[in-house]
């Protein structure tokens, strides 16, 4: 165990009593939201189905290994989760005794030698059968089927810094990076799917599209759809196949001068109100526009804004009914909530770890940190309702669920686990564990 004499003098301790600091406390975990993690991780069966998929690839003889993917792809997942991203981390982490009961083994975990592993056999089969997965993880999240779905989809850049596969510069972003495609649907993800940067935002959008329906269709025949997005996503073949297929839209659409010019009456009141009132003033309208390429007219809601910084004209295409203001503040302006979600994956779960050489690798660590995202999410929607962390982003659950310190005591009967005495939580953890005790 190492030892340690340099904090002489570091705080100052009341009653001039000599403060004495080392690292041979034993048995404590930092992260003591395992009990928690571990226990939903366990229930839902996430790592579980990982780990199912991932093991068909693994060319290990089961007769000659030690650590099993089922308990390697646990602590990977559990490991991002409680914000250790980088495999080094494992060589100290292995011997935390509530990791290794959250991952169901009795013993020290696997090394980072052992756990890059996994990485070494990923391939694009097996990134293939591990995104249905995640769609099948939404699907039985569901007790009832849903009368209504509305699929958010959205791309961002994941900047790289070597010589990546795929390594391309992106003018957008300003960056050598990927572009990884994301879809959420109520705060859940569904897909993401780790694309080369030097493509259109939208590739491969409508494939997915398609895929989705189908599978959800089959699933659940009587659910209504809608397919919602930026203006990146606004393409006519994409929009088309909605209309053939009986699924809603609302995309942004990109200012031109012939929506500029035939939405300059009502954008020219909002401007004369600005002026007269000094207040900022927003109207809303819509039209029937057909862009060059598009074979048909399709309703275009117009919001015509103006404030302190001048114009701020937007347009929206849709096949939904109802209100413009409706139909723009309350149903498109929502999936701005998507973009919240893709934060907190890509800066609190790690997403953007594509630091290896081989793309198939990077895929697989997006995905990684993709059902690490589900299982935050679960714990925030089914244990954690109605409390003050019901909303809260992953670092926030983190930092206050998850970073408890826990001292373990192990023998051949039990394991006994005890949490921070002064911790200003203990009521929302002690609910949560209840609940995930009631979850069958």
């Amino acid at each position: 165990m190492t030892k340690c004499n340099s904090f002489d003098g570091i705080l100052q301790v009341p009653k001039s009593r000599k403060l004495r600091v080392d690292f041979n406390g034993g048995d404590i975990s930092g992260d003591g939201g395992l009990l928690l993690l571990g226990g939903l991780e366990r229930k839902l069966g996430v790592a579980k189905a990982f780990a199912d998929i991932v093991a068909k690839y693994d060319p290990r003889n089961p007769a000659h290994i030690t650590h099993d993917v089922r308990s390697m792809v646990s602590q990977r997942i559990l490991g991002i989760a409680c914000g250790h991203e980088d495999l080094n981390d494992h060589a100290g982490l292995s011997r935390d005794r509530l990791l290794q009961s959250a991952c169901g083994r009795d013993g020290r975990m696997a090394s980072p030698s052992t756990l890059c592993r996994i990485e070494r056999e990923a391939c694009r089969k097996m990134n293939a059968e591990l995104g249905a997965l995640l769609v099948e993880t939404f699907i039985r999240g569901f007790k009832t089927a849903p009368k209504r779905l509305t699929l958010d989809f959205d791309a961002t850049d994941s900047p790289i810094h070597g010589a990546q596969e795929g390594r391309f510069f992106n003018g957008y972003y300003g960056n050598y990076c990927y572009l990884p495609l994301y879809v959420f649907c109520g705060g859940r993800p569904l897909v993401a799917y780790l694309r080369q940067s030097d493509i259109d935002g939208a590739r491969h959008a409508w494939a997915i599209l398609a895929l989705l329906v189908k599978r959800f269709r089959r699933e659940w025949p009587g659910v209504k759809i809608t397919f919602r997005g930026d203006s990146g996503f606004c393409r006519h073949r994409m929009l088309g196949w909605c209309e053939r297929n009986g699924v809603k839209y609302i995309a942004g659409i990109s200012r031109n001068a012939v929506l500029e010019r035939r939405t300059k009456e009502l954008s020219g009141q909002v401007k004369a109100l600005r002026k007269a009132t000094g207040s900022d003033q927003r109207r809303y309208g819509d039209l029937l526009y057909a862009a060059g390429t598009w074979s048909r007219e399709r309703r275009v809601i117009h919001k015509a804004e103006h404030n302190a910084l001048g114009e701020n004209n937007r347009y929206v295409v849709t096949n939904l009914a109802g209100n413009a203001r409706h139909l723009y503040e309350d149903v498109y302006c929502a999936r701005g909530d998507m973009e919240n979600r893709i934060k907190e994956q890509q800066l609190h779960l790690f997403a953007d770890r594509t630091s290896s050489p081989s793309f198939a690798v990077n895929q697989l660590r997006l995905l990684l940190s993709a059902f690490a995202y589900v299982l935050m999410e679960r714990l925030r929607s089914l244990t954690l309702r109605g409390t003050a962390f019901a909303r809260a982003q992953c670092d926030t659950m983190r930092l206050k669920l998850l970073k408890v310190a826990a001292v373990i005591r192990r023998n051949t009967r039990s394991l006994h686990v005890s949490l921070n005495s002064s911790y200003p939580h203990a009521g929302a953890f002690s609910l949560a564990a209840r609940r995930i005790a009631m979850i069958t």
